[in-house]
């Protein structure tokens, strides 16, 4: 099994937090990024607890991208850019989580 570990370069220094609202677009990019590392982590398990754990993983972040999904097709209006009813993205998901 690879480790991978990265180090922070630059000075340690405190770093101002950034509050700054998180949009929708924003959300479904992190949760897809985290859904990738969680398969990544599945693929790398070697212990029994660890599989079922990313497996729960896996499942919960589905959720949460489907929800995501749903929210910006509710979102984005007609004429507007978005995921609209027949967009190969909530096709695909919707043959996944079924």
């Amino acid at each position: 099994m690879k480790m991978y570990f990265s180090q922070k370069s630059g000075p340690d220094s405190m770093t101002e937090e950034d509050y700054t609202p998180v949009t929708l677009k924003d959300s479904i990019e992190k949760t897809r990024k985290a859904l990738n590392d969680a398969y990544a982590g599945f693929d790398n398990a070697v212990d029994v607890d660890m599989i079922d754990s990313y497996i729960y993983e896996i499942n919960s972040l589905q959720k949460r991208y489907k929800h995501l999904t749903n929210l910006a097709a509710l979102e984005a209006g007609p004429g507007e850019e978005g995921l609209c009813k027949h967009s190969p993205v909530r096709a695909l998901i919707s043959h996944v989580l079924s």
